[in-house]
C-alpha cells in the first residue's frame, strides 16, 4: 500500500502479516528463521500480486482468501523443499544440534518435485469437492443473492444497522467545503 498509494494502511498491514503467516505455516516444522524470512519476502509480494490479480478477473473474494491464504499456502508449501533443513541433516542419529527437525524432510530437487506434485493435486482435488459441493448446496439453497442490495431484509426478512445514514452527508444546496491546507508556507 506504501509504494502503491503513498500512504500505508491497516488493512494492507493486516493482510500483510496474515500473508506471511499463511505461507510459512506449512514449513514452520522445518525450516530455519532465515528460511522463514525469505517465505515472508516471497508472501508479501506473491499474495500481493495474487490479490491484484483477482481483482483484474473480477472473482468474488471479499476477503482476499485465495489471494492469501490460498495462494501463500501453496508457495509455502512448494518453497519447503528448497529451504528445508539441507542433506546434513537427513539422519537423526548423526545430524548437528542446528537441525530444526533431524530425520525429516530435507531440501533437494527431489523434494522440491515431490513438494509441487503434492501441492498441485491437493489444490486440484480442493477446486474439485469444493466445486461440486457447492453445486449441490445450490440445488437447494442459492448460494449467490439473487437481487442487489439490501441483504439483511432478502435473505433474513430484517433490516440491520438502522442506524446508519442513507442519505448523502452534505445537505442539499450546501457547497462542501474543504478543510484548510496543512501546507505551511516558510
Amino acid at each position: 500500500d506504501w509504494i502503491r498509494l503513498g500512504r500505508p494502511g491497516l488493512v494492507g498491514l493486516c493482510v500483510g502479516a496474515i500473508a506471511g503467516l499463511a505461507t510459512v505455516t506449512p514449513a514452520a516444522g522445518f525450516i530455519q528463521p532465515w528460511g522463514a524470512l525469505v517465505l515472508g519476502v516471497v508472501a508479501t509480494l506473491f499474495c500481493y500480486g495474487c490479490c491484484e490479480l483477482r481483482k483484474v478477473f473480477g472473482f468474488d473474494d471479499a476477503l482476499d482468501v485465495w489471494g492469501v491464504h490460498g495462494m501463500g499456502g501453496f508457495v509455502g508449501s512448494i518453497l519447503l523443499g528448497a529451504i528445508a533443513d539441507g542433506s546434513d541433516c537427513a539422519v537423526a542419529a548423526d545430524a548437528p544440534a542446528y537441525c530444526v527437525n533431524a530425520g525429516t524432510i530435507t531440501r533437494s530437487g527431489e523434494q522440491f518435485g515431490k513438494q509441487i506434485v503434492a501441492t498441485v493435486f491437493c489444490a486440484a482435488y480442493s477446486f474439485v469437492v469444493t466445486y461440486v459441493l457447492l453445486r449441490l448446496i445450490n440445488l437447494v439453497i442459492p448460494i449467490k443473492p439473487q437481487l442487489e442490495g439490501a441483504l439483511d431484509l432478502q435473505e433474513h426478512g430484517e433490516t440491520a444497522y438502522n442506524h446508519t445514514p442513507t442519505k448523502a452527508y452534505i445537505p442539499e444546496g450546501k457547497e462542501e467545503t474543504k478543510p484548510p491546507s496543512a501546507e505551511v508556507n516558510v
